[in-house]
Order: C-alpha cells, then sequence, then structure tokens
C-alpha cells in the first residue's frame, strides 16, 4: 500500500496518512433522505449516479460547461459535476427523477413531449431541470415577476446545450408552461425560491 492510499482507523473510517477521506453525510434527495459516507473527492453528480442510482442527471462534458448534470439544489440550479457531495450535507435536491412529484416538473415534461422537445434525449433531464429552475427565478425576480418572451427563454437556458439542435422546441415547450394561469406562483412554490434575493443577500 503506497502512504497515499486510503487506510482505516480504529473506528473503520477511511484515512490517508490520519486524515479522514470519508466522511458521513445526508443528503435529501426527491424528498426522500439518504446517509451515506463519500470519498471526499466524489462529486454530487457521481454521489447521485453511483451511490443511489439516480442515473437520469447526466455526465457530459465534466467541467459545468453542457449543463446535462443539471439539478436543483435549495431551489437553485447547479451544475452537479461541479460540487463536491460532502460539502452538500443537509442539502435538498431535486433530480429529474422527482420532477414529475411537482406541477411545474410534470407540466414541463408534458410539454416537452408536446413539443417533441428532444431527439437523443441525452441533455433532457438537465433541460428540464434547468426550466424549472428558470421559471422559478424569473417569477422570484426582486423586481417583480419576469415575462419569459423567446428572447429572455434562450438566455436564461443558454446553459444547457443540446447537440441535437431542439432549442427552438425547447424554448417553445417552456414557455408553454409560463404563460398558463398562475404558474410562476406554483413554480415558485415547488422549489422553494420565494425570496432568492433576501437568501442571496444574507450570504
Amino acid at each position: 500500500m503506497s502512504p497515499t492510499d486510503p487506510d482505516e482507523d480504529a473506528t473503520g473510517t477511511a484515512t490517508t496518512a490520519g486524515t479522514p477521506t470519508r466522511t458521513r453525510i445526508v443528503l435529501r434527495v426527491n424528498g426522500v433522505e439518504h446517509s451515506l459516507e463519500p470519498d471526499h473527492r466524489t462529486t454530487l453528480l457521481d454521489a447521485l449516479r453511483d451511490h443511489l442510482d439516480l442515473t437520469g442527471a447526466k455526465k457530459g462534458c465534466d467541467q459545468g460547461q453542457c449543463g446535462a448534470c443539471t439539478v436543483l439544489l435549495d431551489g437553485r440550479r447547479v451544475c452537479a459535476c461541479l460540487l463536491l457531495a460532502v460539502a452538500q450535507d443537509g442539502a435538498a435536491i431535486t433530480t429529474v427523477e422527482g420532477l414529475s412529484d411537482t406541477a411545474t416538473g410534470a407540466a414541463l415534461q408534458r410539454a416537452f413531449v408536446a413539443r417533441d422537445a428532444f431527439q437523443c434525449g441525452f441533455c433532457t433531464p438537465g433541460q428540464l431541470c434547468s426550466a424549472v429552475g428558470a421559471l422559478a427565478e424569473a417569477a422570484a425576480d426582486p423586481a417583480g415577476p419576469v415575462t419569459l418572451t423567446e428572447a429572455e427563454t434562450r438566455e436564461r437556458l443558454s446553459g444547457n446545450l443540446c447537440r441535437c439542435g431542439a432549442y427552438p422546441a425547447i424554448v417553445r415547450a417552456v414557455r408553454d408552461v409560463a404563460v398558463r394561469d398562475a404558474v410562476q406562483d406554483v413554480c415558485v412554490q415547488d422549489v422553494g425560491v420565494q425570496d432568492v434575493a433576501a437568501r442571496d443577500a444574507a450570504r
């Protein structure tokens, strides 16, 4: 065993030269609490896929550039490949597998099917999670609800790439949901970002 290989201390905790390399954390994923002990180098994406068998979030570029791994973390859109799982202890995470449990997520899934807003489907989970987040952010804007015009929708979803080029249909699907009666209020309630500005100011 090399000096850098993990060992175990008397309690069974993985260590390297006496420093713990794993930490017990709790993640609330899609409303269910999961206790796991990932290596400190494990990303949130790998924890979801490899530890919890939630493979909806995809590993594309692994650099936060494509958006295929987008999930909602405490109501905010994030690239799961850029975050360490150990730093998310206690966080509430929504993946594409949990979107159908929310009114907005279910409406978006139906709109994507109706608009044929996907081809190969690899980017679709990230597109859906990003769309839920974008709708909520627009509704919770401190200056008042933002109207999601075609240009505004494209800008807000610009972090999610689709190599098949389904962008026009994706934008139409998201706007279909955005213009429904009271949908913006529903979006805010779904992902819990009623006061994004206040939370950011407190950080």
